[in-house]
């Protein structure tokens, strides 16, 4: 399993593509299968560990996630020839070395950081899975969807819930923050705001002058400890987003705690959210708006069980799997 080490695996607070690697290899170790991590060396698994990187580039300013990944990736294809199949979680960097090793390689692809990326991907021998069906490119061909499983033992359901909304991850105009508090203001709801600073100027001139620590709340980057808190205890996630999202975990970890959704109807959303049975998916502020007691009105025990039944890491793992077998039979349908 070739995982990114831009953070720790399985992450601190943030790192959704480490969170997914992490949940996906102790899945499979649990389901029998021999399989070695390369990841940051303070990454905490039951698997075999193996790096080169002391702790995620993205938490050492000292260090030039360049040359981190590129050492990774170079120290983990150097063992390839002692395993089956390479899992890559890690972008692109690896998929130019796929045809000079002796295993295949599946490629998860979590999202594209940009068109500019894609002469790598469409040269490369890797197979592909997108995360939905929403986030694939018509120039590559895939294997599969494999949609992100959750550790649903560490969201527990929130049959109460409460009357606040909340905005769960980065704080970026992407993820729409600033949407997110003028809907909840006409909604005459409060909010409550987690996730990291990725553009600082965004957060100065538009999202901190609102936060008043009573109205608005901002808590900052929000880890595994807090996340079923916050989460649970809202009436109603918002996702306002400004992108085509390629999958959202912040909005199945929401649903699976029994807190439904308010999400723009963009990439995966229609793929996420069941429309009326989770949340609702909205074209813009005014419709979030007029969403969000409808979603505080939801069964919040139906929302739960939707969300369980479809986002567990088991179902996550099984997917998977049947990727693997297919990769090393040769079948490609």
């Amino acid at each position: 399993m070739l995982g990114p080490v831009a953070w720790r695996t399985p992450p601190r607070h943030y790192g959704p593509w480490e969170q997914v690697t992490g949940l996906l290899t102790e899945g499979l170790v649990a389901a029998g299968v021999d399989v070695t991590l390369f990841a940051t060396l303070d990454s905490l698994t039951t698997a075999e560990l193996d790096g080169v990187c002391p702790r995620g580039y993205a938490e050492d300013p000292s260090v030039d996630g360049r040359i981190a990944e590129a050492r990774h990736t170079a120290h983990a294809l150097a063992r390839a020839g002692e395993f089956d199949l390479v899992h890559n979680q890690m972008d692109w960097l690896p998929l130019t070395f796929a045809g000079l090793i002796t295993p295949p390689m599946v490629t998860t692809i979590h999202g594209f950081s940009g068109p500019a990326i894609l002469p790598a991907y469409q040269a490369s021998t890797s197979a592909y899975v997108s995360i939905s069906d929403a986030d694939r490119s018509p120039d590559l061909d895939y294997l599969a969807t494999v949609h992100h499983g959750l550790d649903l033992t560490a969201l527990p359901v929130d049959l109460a819930g409460g009357d606040d909304l909340v905005v769960f991850g980065r704080i970026h105009p992407d993820k729409g923050v600033a949407e997110a508090i003028a809907i909840a203001r006409a909604a005459g709801r409060r909010l409550t705001i987690c996730g990291i600073v990725q553009d600082q100027r965004y957060f100065e001139e538009q999202v901190a002058p609102h936060v008043d620590g009573d109205r608005v709340r901002y808590l900052g980057s929000v880890g595994p400890d807090r996340r079923a808190e916050i989460l649970g205890g809202a009436g109603v996630l918002l996702h306002p987003i400004a992108f085509a999202e390629p999958f959202g975990l912040s909005v199945a970890e929401s649903m699976a705690c029994g807190t439904p959704v308010v999400a723009f109807r963009r990439g995966s959303m229609p793929e996420v959210v069941d429309d009326g049975v989770t949340g609702f998916l909205v074209d813009d502020v005014a419709g979030a708006v007029a969403a969000v007691p409808a979603a505080a009105a939801l069964d919040r025990r139906a929302v739960a069980a939707r969300a369980r039944e479809r986002f567990s890491a088991q179902r996550m793992v099984a997917d998977y799997l049947r990727v693997y077998e297919r990769l090393l039979s040769g079948s490609s349908g």
